[in-house]
């Protein structure tokens, strides 16, 4: 039976100028919004996971960098120069694995700077933080279109009775529009397919458990929450595909993402399901060759609790190597093995 997706409340501007946003430590408890003005408190909302999911926090900082040039114009001060480069390098230095959040940043700046080379000299100048706004709207505008054809591309994977599993969020939390992993879900489901989704909890965080099992249930989408590692067990009961979203992919299709997916995507091979990796062109990093060159974050012991005196290595972010990938699915089509070659062929101007 086809269903009627919800869009969710993620991001916005207040009346102000300033950026509004769902803080996603509090979920699932409680829907609380934050209202961010400057360039320091939106570097702690995306460094604590208050905003999250790559093409999300691309788009963040983008909207964070014009509501701070609009703080700063109202302050008296020109927000060029030494302040805009500042800007954005502490935006752009709060995590440093997704590739969307630098990208970002200078698509935006170029585009502000090009535009204001242009009306040099002209007596009523826009001022730079609504040259700004207008780029990072245009930014969110282009990745709602991307997640929908992600999941127009993704949907004809999906069989007409699926179960999905799926790891951490890649939904409308993370990104602009109605996901990529959980976009093409939505669309088949928009499409009439009957599917229901196994969601890993995605440890220590439980971005699985926490956040996608809220945004499928609100959406009214079946959903099980499972232990991380349950996995194998489900997959041997019965999984028809493995979709994830990516916060970096190099050159040859090596794909970092939650932590946790290495895992799904081994399994998955041992088991002979397929395993599907949902993200749009900026996630790509050509300028990389392999996964070994990606930066992993790795993020503080306080989050993962255990016996005193032991140490932690909690990173952010694992790779899985193109091997194991069945194809990666992106707003201009599903590329497949060899990807080196395919991902050169369809994204190497992006």
């Amino acid at each position: 039976m086809a269903s009627t997706t919800q869009r969710l409340k993620v991001i916005g501007w207040t009346d102000d100028g300033a950026v509004t946003l769902l803080d996603q430590t509090q979920l699932p408890a409680e829907e609380v919004y934050l209202s961010l003005r400057t360039v320091d408190e939106m570097v702690e909302a995306i460094q604590a996971l208050r905003v999250r999911g790559a093409p999300l926090i691309g788009i963040a900082a983008a909207m964070g960098l014009a509501a701070a040039a609009r703080a700063a114009e109202e302050e008296g001060v020109d927000p060029a120069g030494e302040w805009l480069a500042d800007a954005v390098q502490r935006l752009g230095s709060a995590r440093p694995t997704a590739v969307n959040l630098r990208w970002a940043l200078e698509r935006v700046v170029q585009n502000v700077e090009r535009k204001r080379a242009a009306e040099n000299g002209t007596p009523d100048r826009v001022p730079m933080s609504d040259l700004l706004r207008a780029e990072a709207e245009l930014l969110w505008r282009e990745d709602e279109e991307m997640c929908a054809a992600i999941g127009r591309a993704g949907a004809r994977l999906v069989p007409e009775r699926a179960r999905v599993m799926t790891h951490c969020n890649a939904g409308m939390l993370a990104t602009g529009g109605i996901g990529t992993a959980l976009g093409v879900i939505y669309t088949a489901r928009e499409e009439g397919k009957e599917v229901e989704v196994v969601s890993c909890e995605a440890r220590p965080l439980r971005q699985g458990g926490r956040l996608t099992a809220w945004e499928l249930s609100r959406n009214g989408v079946p959903v099980t929450v499972i232990v991380d590692s349950a996995a194998g067990m489900v997959m041997r009961s019965g999984v028809d595909l493995v979709v994830t979203g990516a916060d970096r992919i190099a050159s040859n299709g090596d794909t970092a993402n939650k932590i946790g997916t290495y895992n799904l995507a081994v399994l998955a091979q041992a088991h002979g399901i397929p395993f599907y990796i949902a993200a749009p062109s900026s996630t790509f990093d050509l300028s990389l060759p392999a996964g070994e060159r990606i930066p992993i974050e790795v993020r503080s012991e306080s989050e993962v609790p255990t016996a005193p005196g032991a140490t932690v290595y909690n990173p952010a972010f694992d790779v899985t190597p193109q091997n194991l990938i069945a194809g990666i699915i992106t707003e201009r089509g599903l590329i497949t093995p060899p990807f080196e070659e395919n991902i050169q062929a369809l994204l190497g101007g992006k």
